[in-house]
């Protein structure tokens, strides 16, 4: 058998329905070809160890942790959370912080979500103490069946390594934390714009959390190779049992590609941006909070498209206008729905799609629509199926737009509530839109709580065989 290598770079290669050329790779470099992406992703030796390590060192904390009190892992919830809202550990925090959206800054990268904000912060704290308080799920029955001589029970259990690959976010270890409370692992690699942050995350307030619990190293690891080939090389690992991944569409589309290639469950979300469907009956001041406060700031649940029905555009018009321009929105206008609000005019309906990536300044499309059958058309066809939302006061239109549309999250509110923290009080570790269908058997939210396997149970109460019916 020949090294890969031998192959001549921009030899033709077939990878699903594309032809490719062969890049140029080293002996020692890994070729995955994708076939639903139909690209071939190379690895460096020194990425795959790196995630390879971090694995095997996962593996053996989730054995270890089987047989942890649970009173040792509320300790490191609770060592961790300490530290955290410590002023002299955040004090090292922040400045690596600092460091990495200065970094980020020179280099023309957004820093929307790597600015380790008060707030942030105290939702770390929150969300660590909330996991100390609760219990675990590990043993709990799901199904009990009794018959005369023996108990068939079906028990939640640990799943194992859970594999994160983040964009830049500071907050992934507290997030990612959880998956402990069940007796899994994580393992993260997190964007590079943020490492700095999480590796003085891990070196003040993590891995003391974890020694002085008792914990081993291992349950929480991150990888410290920069490479994009260091996520990619986790989502191949055959101990991997979940991978997660968040950050832009495309690349999230590939690793999770990756994952399913491999055998491993994927739990993605790529792209984001709430839609808002405004009915005539909608009452004027509940529109305009609920506009402004789906603008606040620009995260996947920000609002992203809105949809006013076309009957409603002089009565609610200067309504929408006035909570745009309260927020200072850019607006990009659809063509033929000019006339009701300020902004780029004559926006291609066929790109409504488009999620806005803004700093400062909010970003939304603006679309006149007949009625609520029309606004669910527009957003199955177009929309990342993520966020719907309808606003008005006639009776039954919340649930006829519920039946109408393929989201997981819809409301007759503002869009952000769609956020594990603050809908469930749990550390989300994942928001998944149905861009790739409807998931099996749970919510689009992931927390460290949903993270279980199930096993079964045969108990002979009697000591003889039992004979099957």
């Amino acid at each position: 058998m020949s090294s890969i290598a031998t192959i001549p770079a921009g030899t033709p290669v077939v990878v699903g329905q594309n032809v490719v050329p062969m890049p140029a790779v080293k002996p020692t470099d890994r070729v995955v070809p994708v076939v639903r992406t139909g690209e071939l992703v190379v690895i460096s030796e020194e990425a795959h160890e790196a995630a390879r390590a971090a694995v095997d060192e996962a593996a053996a904390a989730v054995e270890a942790l089987a047989g942890a009190p649970s009173s040792a892992v509320d300790a490191f919830f609770l060592g961790f959370a300490e530290r955290l809202a410590d002023d002299a550990v955040w004090a090292h925090v922040a400045r690596a912080n600092a460091e990495d959206v200065a970094s980020a800054e020179a280099r023309g990268r957004s820093t929307t979500r790597l600015v380790a904000t008060p707030k942030m912060r105290a939702d770390m704290v929150a969300g660590l103490r909330n996991w100390a308080s609760t219990p675990s799920r590990v043993g709990e029955v799901i199904e009990r069946r009794e018959r005369q001589g023996y108990v068939i029970e079906r028990r939640r259990a640990p799943l194992g390594v859970v594999a994160f690959v983040f964009e830049g976010r500071p907050n992934v270890f507290a997030d990612g934390a959880g998956v402990v409370r069940n007796g899994n692992a994580a393992v993260m690699r997190i964007g590079a714009d943020a490492l700095g942050t999480a590796l003085a995350i891990e070196a003040h307030a993590l891995r003391p959390a974890l020694l002085a619990a008792g914990l081993p190293e291992g349950a929480v690891r991150l990888v410290r190779h920069k490479a994009h080939g260091a996520g990619q090389a986790l989502f191949t690992l055959p101990r991997v049992r979940l991978a997660v991944a968040r950050g832009s569409g495309a690349t999230v589309a590939l690793l999770g590609a990756i994952a399913e290639q491999h055998g491993i469950p994927a739990s993605l979300h790529g792209t984001g941006g709430a839609w808002m469907f405004v009915e005539q009956s909608a009452d004027p001041e509940a529109l305009e909070s609920a506009i402004v406060n789906s603008l606040d700031r620009k995260v996947c649940n920000t609002l992203n498209v809105l949809l006013l029905e076309r009957a409603a555009r002089g009565s609610l018009g200067p309504v929408v206008e006035r909570a745009l321009r309260k927020v200072g929105a850019k607006v990009h206008v659809v063509a033929g729905s000019e006339g009701v609000v300020t902004g780029e005019e004559g926006f291609p309906e066929g790109s409504l799609g488009t999620e806005w990536e803004w700093e400062r300044v909010p970003e939304v499309s603006f679309l006149l629509v007949d009625d609520l059958q029309e606004a669910a058309r527009r957003f199955n066809g177009s929309s990342p199926r993520f966020v719907a939302s309808i606003l008005s006061t006639r009776p039954g239109a919340f649930e006829e737009l519920y039946a109408a549309v393929d989201a997981p999250y819809v409301s007759n509110g503002f869009t952000r509530w769609v956020d594990g923290q603050w809908a469930y009080d749990r550390p989300e570790l994942g928001l998944t839109n149905w861009e790739r269908g409807r998931l099996l058997g749970r919510s689009g939210f992931l927390s460290g709580d949903d993270i279980v396997s199930v096993r079964d149970v045969f108990l002979d109460r009697t000591g003889k065989a039992a004979q099957r019916r």
